[in-house]
């Protein structure tokens, strides 16, 4: 729909005239009521009527229909101060919606025609809601019957209202490949594998313990998520030697996934797949700090004799990555990213466009770590980070609670098997969902603080949401970030009300079960935020009895929900000291 050349320029000056004085082309109110409310029409041409009245031809000035108005002569009336080119001013009909059959991506395009200076405000159909903006907080929204009584009054009201069906399918065109999920794998607190996870997580069980060993006796804070087995003994000897503790999580994960992805035990080579396209991307700040801190003990205790050879091989964060690869034979690359608590969501994200663009058509991505240690636990603790609380009252860690008071730190592994579409479907693969795309930000704010303001993570949804190739209002759930630290918490709440607006969104938090497992929390938050999609159910938050008022989010509590079904996006958020924020956002597959 275009507007009449020059008609939305025209400058309202209002003076009063009488019916009889009116001429063609002057746009004018019959009332002092239609000026304030800026309810004006064109005159397209005026007739006599009798000796005491005149016939008003009259058009909305940014088109529509025509009726005729019969006044008396000496009525007054208020006309603006130019003329108008009645040629210019097009007629316009509304069409009847009610036989429409309304489609999602249908747009409807409302005019307020008697207003000269109005724009076209256009609402695009998504979900079976008629939506202003789709990714505006506060954008309208209007339901099928609002928009066919739109059309249904227009002509009366004068407005003009179009409607714009879908564009058929085109061909598709060569472009970056979609990425799904086939295989999942942890390691977390609350036991080894995906189903003791998530079994834990629809339960409410927590994870946390009592931290026991000698060496932690004098800590004035004393509870972790630290996983109940040891990881060596679910190894071969010779390798969990070879292994840090990190990396030992991460191969019972990475073996778990790559079996859940239908592909054979003992790696690419048992499986029939070209070890040169498949890579590693994990996310760790320090993987295991506890043989960097044991190989200085003893060279302090031994002296240089007394360290192990292995010491700085088993030290690098770089290890899980590299056992991952050793153990499942991959040679197309191993990768890790350092971005302090974003790590393992950014390995994902880095994972995805590996993919998108060819580099590799299979990735085991996601995270490790393993920094339950004294060195560390006490340095969280000297900055005040970290919650004190008594296990046996139930989780320390309280996300979004009134009576949050820090975070726990924690251990574990997480990882996806990520692959083309093409690829997986080729093979018959079961898929959880689609690694649709992700989005990263810097708060630039602080070296541990996050930005109050929270514009850096709402950047970040926002571009894991365009990523996606989605809009706001597709967004069905978020797994949070929510360490449970007072400010963390705000910053986060704040963001996605700013980018979530007025739309009730549930909001799971899985600090409260696990604790902060650090480079590995994004990896074990994007499983449970797959299965989450995959079995339309969200778990709830532990710990958050009361949530603070200040939060303003859907937390689910007390017990699972079933995920909504009018959007088809899952975000799961990660944020790290420094202000590294990453986002990565989850498709529902039909």
């Amino acid at each position: 729909m275009s507007h009449s050349p020059g008609t939305s320029e025209v400058p309202i000056d209002p003076h009063t005239v009488t019916a009889a004085e009116v001429i063609p082309g002057d746009l004018v109110a019959l009332s002092p009521q239609h000026a304030e409310q800026q309810r004006w029409y064109v005159v397209l041409h005026t007739l006599p009527e009798s000796p005491e009245t005149i016939r008003l031809a009259l058009r909305p000035p940014l088109g529509g229909t025509d009726h005729d108005e019969v006044l008396g002569r000496d009525r007054q009336v208020t006309v603006a101060c130019r003329r108008v080119d009645v040629d210019a001013v097009p007629r316009l009909s509304s069409p009847r919606l009610d036989a429409v059959e309304f489609r999602d991506g249908d747009r409807v395009s409302t005019l307020r025609a008697v207003d000269p200076r109005a724009a076209e405000v256009t609402y695009v159909r998504r979900w079976g809601v008629w939506h202003r903006d789709l990714d505006a907080a506060t954008g309208g929204t209007a339901s099928d019957a609002e928009v066919r009584r739109w059309a249904g009054e227009a002509d009366g009201a004068g407005h003009v209202v179009r409607h714009h069906p879908r564009p058929a399918a085109e061909a598709s065109v060569p472009g970056p490949r979609r990425v799904v999920v086939t295989g999942l794998g942890a390691v977390t607190p609350l036991g080894v594998g995906v189903g003791e996870l998530w079994r834990g997580l629809l339960d409410g069980r927590h994870g946390i313990r009592e931290l026991d060993g000698e060496e932690f006796a004098e800590l004035p804070v004393r509870v972790a998520g630290t996983v109940p087995v040891d990881p060596a003994g679910l190894l071969p000897r010779p390798a969990a030697r070879r292994m840090n503790r990190a990396a030992q999580f991460a191969v019972l994960a990475a073996r778990e996934a790559w079996a859940d992805a239908g592909f054979t035990e003992g790696g690419t080579r048992e499986s029939g797949v070209d070890p040169e396209r498949v890579g590693v991307s994990l996310g760790a700040i320090l993987g295991d700090a506890s043989v960097l801190v044991g190989g200085d003990r003893k060279l302090r205790e031994k002296g240089p004799r007394g360290v192990s050879p292995l010491t700085t091989p088993m030290t690098v964060p770089s290890q899980a990555a590299s056992q991952v690869s050793l153990d499942l034979h991959i040679t197309g690359e191993a990768r890790t990213v350092t971005s302090a608590c974003a790590s393992g969501t950014e390995a994902i994200g880095q994972a995805i466009d590996r993919i998108r663009y060819g580099r590799v058509d299979i990735a085991l991505a996601g995270g490790a770590e393993a920094v339950v240690t004294p060195a560390i636990m006490a340095s969280f603790a000297a900055m005040r980070a970290l919650a004190a609380g008594d296990v046996a009252d139930g989780s320390p860690s309280r996300p979004f609670a009134k009576d949050r008071d820090g975070f726990v730190n924690g251990e574990g592994a997480g990882l996806l098997v990520l692959e083309s579409e093409e690829h997986a479907r080729a093979r018959g693969a079961r898929i959880y969902c689609e690694a649709a795309g992700w989005g990263l930000s810097a708060d630039a704010h602080h070296m541990a603080a996050p930005d109050p303001s929270g514009g850096g993570v709402a950047l970040a949804l926002r571009r894991a949401v365009r990523d996606a190739g989605g809009h706001v209002v597709d967004v069905v759930h978020v797994n949070a970030h929510a360490t449970a630290t007072v400010d963390g918490d705000l910053a986060e709440a704040g963001a996605l009300d700013a980018v979530l607006g007025q739309r009730s969104v549930p909001v799971t938090a899985l600090k409260g079960h696990l604790g902060h497992l650090q480079g590995a929390a994004g990896g074990v938050e994007a499983v449970a935020a797959a299965l989450t999609l995959h079995h339309g159910v969200v778990p709830p938050t532990v710990g958050c009895a009361e949530v603070d008022d200040a939060i303003g989010l859907d937390v689910v509590r007390g017990a699972p929900r079933e995920l909504p079904r009018d959007g088809d996006l899952v975000l799961s958020n990660s944020f790290g000291f420094g202000g590294h924020n990453a986002v990565l956002a989850l498709r529902r597959v039909p």
